[in-house]
């Protein structure tokens, strides 16, 4: 293990590379496109496929073909092999150096105390897929949540179609408004149990660490905003969008909170971000 770890160590040393290894943790499970990884980082193609083809070989991450797209996704469970070996040898288990470890107290006792749980969607403008993730989360029967959202780039208004659809499912929107992330940073804001990232390229960019370590996951969604052809069209797309948020947030706030750790309650995260896209119109 300790060559394994050396190369992995080595791999990760390089900034770029770093960089690289950092997006696919924020995009996982997704498996993301060579071409979009470039793009996200500022990257030429080559210099990109060099670092991705050394991230490969220490098995940091993992490299898959779709038709003629490579796409690449992070490997935890390396990435916790490599944890775990720098805690047990170089840390020799003390828990006081190495507090993230899957083995201390933290990880393998009950993370939430109780509702209300405080829940962040998060996406680019704030005015599409991030309010529809607020309100359905919001709105949920006998919910146990406070429903945020927030953009990293946030335009002035919400969008449109996005609120007339909100309001045709019985949603009341006069309290929505295009914000951003920073707002829920600051020191007075509500410390978040839970962070979402729904769309792709909010997910992609580099964000400050949240405060209290919420769970987090990435929900990416298409971006209905984006959909072209006649008004039906682009209505479609939105009630597409709607409709997979929908099913996942069902699926989030069914979780039996109280009874997970850490480590499961993520992986249950990630699991409902690992299932198909299957948006409905009701």
């Amino acid at each position: 293990m300790e060559l394994e770890a050396l190369s992995r160590l080595s791999a990760l040393s390089h900034p770029q590379r770093l960089a690289v290894f950092r997006l696919l943790m924020r995009r996982f499970p997704d498996a993301v496109p060579a071409g979009e990884i470039s793009a996200a980082l500022e990257l030429k193609a080559s210099t990109a496929s060099v670092y991705l083809s050394a991230l490969c070989k220490t098995h940091l991450i993992t490299q898959d073909r779709v038709g003629t797209s490579l796409r690449y996704r992070a490997n935890t469970q390396a990435a916790g092999a490599l944890i775990e070996y720098i805690f047990t040898d170089c840390c020799r288990g003390r828990p006081e150096l190495c507090p993230p470890f899957s083995r201390s107290p933290e990880q393998t006792s009950p993370v939430m105390p109780g509702p209300p749980y405080n829940v962040l969607f998060i996406c680019t403008g704030n005015s599409a897929r991030s309010i529809f993730a607020e309100s359905i989360l919001h709105d949920l029967e006998g919910t146990s949540f406070t429903a945020y959202s927030a953009g990293t780039a946030p335009g002035s208004e919400l969008n449109p179609v996005a609120v007339d659809l909100l309001r045709a499912k019985g949603h009341d929107t006069s309290r929505l408004r295009a914000k951003h992330i920073s707002e829920f940073q600051s020191a007075t804001a509500p410390r978040m149990d839970f962070v979402f990232t729904v769309c792709d390229s909010a997910a992609n960019e580099e964000c400050p660490a949240w405060d209290g370590q919420p769970i987090s996951g990435h929900w990416g969604v298409p971006d209905p905003v984006a959909a072209t052809g006649t008004l039906s069209e682009r209505q479609l797309a939105f009630q597409h969008a709607y409709g997979a948020l929908k099913n996942r947030i069902e699926a989030f706030a069914a979780l039996p909170l109280a009874t997970h750790n850490r480590i499961s309650l993520q992986a249950a995260v990630d699991d409902i971000a690992a299932h198909p896209l299957e948006g409905t119109c009701s």
